[in-house]
């Protein structure tokens, strides 16, 4: 299978340019964290959470659309989920003055709709992902917008893995990064880039075991999807995986590990506690995966862990990192 080389994905971050942040990393030090994972190891933070929405979405959504052409950025874009991507692709359309058209599930964060609408989108709320998807294949038919997909294709993976480029440049010589995966488009285009300027560096991806479609893809060999998501990580709630991020992440992720709700209720607490992060539970499962089933593995090791994002209101940040307030 092709995938990008560093040469490509550098292009790509060029041709970015100030569309997207060059976040900073932090060298995570203090009482709170060592405690857990011994302060013989060297944690580095690539916060994401300070791109631009909020999340990392903003490189593949841009690169998706910087590829499009005057006219079909002129019928606009259209994009179906619970939140983060769907806000990328309102704030992408908007920097590249097109329109956009998302569709969200009624149970998404009223947070995360209002900020969609905030940056120009009309927003459609339907039952279920499920129906989601089916309303974005209607608004592409009857209007010719092009469909921007949360995580599969070339482009998203050639977006997301310029995280990877900076994050493997900031800090150099790791033994191991922590990447969640939703539906892989993250993980994928990060795990690539690392590969190839950092071979040794082992990468591990995290999922929720409420929504573990790359650890049953892994499994059986192919991509597989579950009958319903059931964590409290929307945004790593994929209910499929997909042919071009699955190869993506087989064949450039050593591991996948599993954490459970509250491993990331406590994660979260302890960034808040210990940073002054709030974030939300997607942005907190490396961190979790890194205190819980992969501490003693990497005990002493320079570590690399991606807080991914922050799109959480004040009301639910504080009911689910409640758990986690004394971690």
């Amino acid at each position: 299978m092709d995938y990008p080389d560093i040469e490509q994905i550098g292009a790509n971050r060029r041709r970015l340019g100030d569309l997207v942040r060059e976040t900073p990393i932090w060298r995570w030090q203090g009482l709170d964290v060592d405690a857990i994972v011994g302060d013989e190891t060297a944690v580095f933070l690539k916060l994401e959470l300070f791109q631009h929405t909020g999340s990392f979405k903003p490189r593949g959504a841009l690169t998706v659309m910087l590829d499009l052409n005057p006219s079909a950025l002129q019928r606009g874009v259209t994009a179906v989920s619970a939140g983060n991507h769907a806000i990328a692709v309102a704030f992408s359309a908007r920097l590249l003055g097109a329109t956009a058209k998302v569709v969200m599930p009624k149970t998404a964060n009223p947070f995360r709709v209002a900020r969609c609408r905030a940056f120009g989108a009309e927003v459609e709320l339907v039952d279920d992902v499920g129906l989601a998807f089916s309303r974005v294949q209607q608004i592409q038919a009857e209007e010719g917008r092009i469909f921007v997909h949360p995580f599969e294709g070339p482009l998203t993976a050639l977006g997301t893995a310029t995280v990877g480029l900076e994050f493997a440049t900031q800090a150099p010589d790791l033994d191991a990064v922590i990447i969640p995966i939703g539906g892989g488009g993250l993980c994928a285009g990060m795990a690539c880039a690392f590969k190839q300027m950092q071979p040794a560096c082992q990468v591990f991806g995290v999922e929720p075991a409420g929504a573990d479609t790359m650890h049953r893809s892994f499994q059986a060999g192919s991509p597989q999807g579950i009958d319903r998501v059931r964590t409290i990580a929307d945004s790593l709630g994929a209910p499929y995986a997909l042919p071009y991020s699955f190869e993506m992440c087989r064949t450039f992720v050593d591991e996948l590990v599993l954490i459970d709700d509250l491993a990331m209720q406590q994660a979260m607490g302890l960034l808040y506690n210990s940073m002054k992060l709030a974030v939300e539970p997607a942005g907190a499962a490396a961190t979790a995966a890194l205190c819980g089933p992969l501490r003693e593995r990497l005990c002493g090791k320079r570590v690399g862990v991606i807080v991914c994002g922050a799109n959480i209101d004040l009301a639910t940040f504080s009911t689910q990192a409640e758990v986690g307030s004394d971690a």
